[in-house]
Formats: C-alpha cells, sequence, structure tokens
C-alpha cells in the first residue's frame, strides 16, 4: 500500500507526539511493507508566529490531497488576546470544516493494567469501553450569529441544526453501535432546547432501520453523572458539538488520563486523526508528554482512513503489551512507580510492535 500523510505537528507537546506517531508509522511501514510519504505542514500558533494564518493555503492543499491527516494540538495562550478567528484555534476549525469531517469518534476503554490511575473505584471501572461520537461541524462552534459586544457588556453564540446533519451523525452512531454491542445512547436536553427536541425525533425516526441496536434517550447532565456513577453501562453516545466535547473530556478522566484518548474526524473525503488532549504548552519540550493518544490516533488513521485493520490492530496490541509490562508516562504513574518519558515510552511501544506477532 502506498498513501500520502499530511502530518501537522501543531503546538506545545504536539511535535513531540507527533515524533512518536510518525516513528511507529516508519515501523508499520516496515513490518507491512507499505509506503508512506509524510510531509509536516504548520499550523495554529505555530504558523501565526512564522507570519502566516493559523491554517495557511499550502496547509490546507496539502490535506485536502492526502490520504489522511495526522495532527498533533493547536492552542497557545499566547494569542489568546487576538480576535477569536485569527488565534490558533481557528485553524483546526477551519481545517475540520474544509474537510467536511461531520463525525468524531473518540474510544474511552480501560486499559488492562491502569485501574488505579483513575479516581473511581476498580470495581466501577471494570468493563468499561465506549465510543463517544460526536457531531464536530455544527452547533454552537459555528452558528450564526455570534459575537461579543466591544464594551463587553454581552455577547451571543447561536445553537442550530438541521435534520440533515442529526441525521448524518446519528447514522454513524447507529453503525457503530452495529459493529460493537448494538446499544446506542442519544444524549440531549430535549427537555430545555428545542434544538435537542429535533434531535431526539430525527433519532428515533432513524431507530427503525436499525432494528438490531437497541435505542435509549439521556439528558446531557444525566449522561455525565451516569458516566462517573457507572461508565461500563454505556457502548455508543451520540451527541451534538458542545456536549461531546464535554463528555469525551470526562471519559478520559474516568479511564485515567487525557494523554490515552485518541480520535478520528470523519467525513465524505479526507479524515483527520488526533489526540484527545491539547496542546499543554506548560509540558511541552520537557519529554514528558504520554504518546499513547497520538499513537493510538495513528492506529485510527490505518483502520478508519487507510483500511488496514490487521495494522491497526498491531499498535494498540502494543500498546496495551507495554502498559501491562509497567510502563508509565508522568500523568498515569502513582505510588512508588517511577515514570518514563514520552521518548522511552515510544521506545518501548516500538520494541513490542516490531517484535510482536501481528
Amino acid at each position: 500500500m502506498k498513501a500520502t500523510l499530511a502530518i501537522l505537528p501543531g503546538d506545545g507537546i504536539g511535535p513531540e507526539t507527533i515524533k512518536a506517531a510518525t516513528e511507529v508509522l516508519r515501523v508499520i511501514e516496515t513490518r507491512f511493507r507499505h509506503s508512506f510519504e509524510l510531509k509536516n505542514w504548520p499550523i495554529g500558533a505555530n504558523s501565526l508566529r512564522s507570519g502566516q494564518s493559523a491554517l495557511p493555503a499550502e496547509t490546507l492543499s496539502a490535506c485536502l490531497s492526502a490520504d489522511a491527516v495526522l495532527l498533533g494540538a493547536v492552542g497557545d495562550p499566547e494569542f489568546d488576546t487576538l480576535p477569536r478567528a485569527e488565534r490558533p484555534e481557528a485553524g483546526l476549525l477551519g481545517l475540520r470544516q474544509a474537510l467536511g469531517t461531520y463525525a468524531n469518534l473518540r474510544p474511552a476503554r480501560v486499559w488492562p493494567g491502569l485501574e488505579q490511575s483513575s479516581s473511581l473505584r476498580t470495581d466501577r471501572l471494570a468493563g468499561t469501553d465506549l465510543l463517544i461520537v460526536r457531531e464536530l461541524t455544527g452547533g454552537l462552534y459555528f452558528g450564526q450569529p455570534r459575537g461579543i459586544e466591544q464594551d463587553r457588556t454581552s455577547a451571543i453564540n447561536t445553537l442550530c441544526y438541521s435534520r440533515n446533519e442529526i441525521e448524518r451523525i446519528a447514522r454513524i452512531g447507529f453503525e457503530a453501535a452495529q459493529r460493537r454491542q448494538q446499544r446506542l445512547t442519544s444524549v440531549d436536553k430535549a427537555n430545555v432546547l428545542e434544538t435537542s427536541e429535533l434531535w431526539r425525533s430525527v433519532v428515533i425516526e432513524l431507530s427503525t432501520s436499525y432494528p438490531d441496536v437497541s435505542l435509549e434517550h439521556m439528558y446531557v447532565d444525566a449522561c455525565a453523572m451516569s458516566l462517573v456513577l457507572e461508565p461500563s453501562r454505556f457502548d455508543v453516545i451520540v451527541t451534538e458539538n458542545l456536549f461531546g466535547d464535554i463528555l469525551s473530556d470526562e471519559a478520559g478522566a474516568i479511564v485515567g488520563s487525557l494523554g490515552l484518548l485518541p480520535s478520528a474526524s470523519l467525513g465524505n473525503g479526507t479524515g483527520i486523526f488526533e489526540p484527545v488532549h491539547g496542546s499543554a504548552p506548560t509540558i511541552a519540550g520537557k519529554n514528558i508528554a504520554n504518546p499513547i493518544g497520538t499513537i493510538a490516533s495513528t492506529a485510527m488513521l490505518l483502520r478508519h482512513g487507510l483500511g488496514a485493520e490487521e495494522e491497526a490492530l498491531a499498535i494498540e496490541r502494543a500498546v496495551e503489551q507495554t502498559l501491562a509490562d509497567g510502563f508509565r508516562t508522568v500523568d498515569l504513574a502513582h505510588g512508588d512507580t517511577a515514570p518514563v518519558s514520552c521518548s522511552k515510552m515510544t521506545e518501548a511501544i516500538i520494541e513490542r510492535l516490531a517484535n510482536c506477532d501481528s
């Protein structure tokens, strides 16, 4: 297989974790006899510092023509005083819109051996393996009108969803549930929001096409509580943009660390694959970041972007074995466990990936 991958290291710890992921890709390339063309492109604060926009035209062009996009992280408080449309995060939002990646898949599982890294009791964590399907291009993040008055006495954001937007993300949720445990939880706030009222009615209508999937509805506040009290009750959660952003971060805390969580943003063209964590500028350059979220995102790239299931499973097994062997970055270490660096964790994963059977 030959594939062209646009690599966007981004900001903060992004370049460190992307370096780890590209090293993993090179091992996959050798082991499975593939050929990957990897080229770095600027985005976010890194791009702004060079005098370009947060999403330069050449970066967008490269992403549109690539087979998949691997992104590190975007954001830096240095630019927080700029108008919102000129901040680093505008590059990421613009990329999602340009590529039409409306479905964000965020799996969260408790890796064997990491039960003690969560703040929850181990009996509550047992069996936790869920997938959050987040609508990514609608809702409050993109609705118009939006803005803040110059005197900062008021501000407005608009929450808007169309039937088509709801139906296409709900289909992703139902189809994901069919491949898993056939259980779908649709999360809304239909007792308060008209958009959620429409959301719920569309999901109910669509459910008749998926009789093998058990559907339940939950208000977002009840879901947030249930994620803490009984995370293993969930299989697939489908929800709108803002709710999905919040709930997936909560899921990261439940399973031990945001540094573990990968994501895939999919649409009708090129997909974007990135860790759920942010740029974490306070630890950038210290070689202590957890690379697993980005490495696991690389597995999702292979599975969803290139159709390479065996290769994706090989990466996930190498991560699982590395954790089972006791390797922990600082965000996962507890008690007397000595943390390893970002590069050391990467080396351990690569060693197991290169030597284990597929």
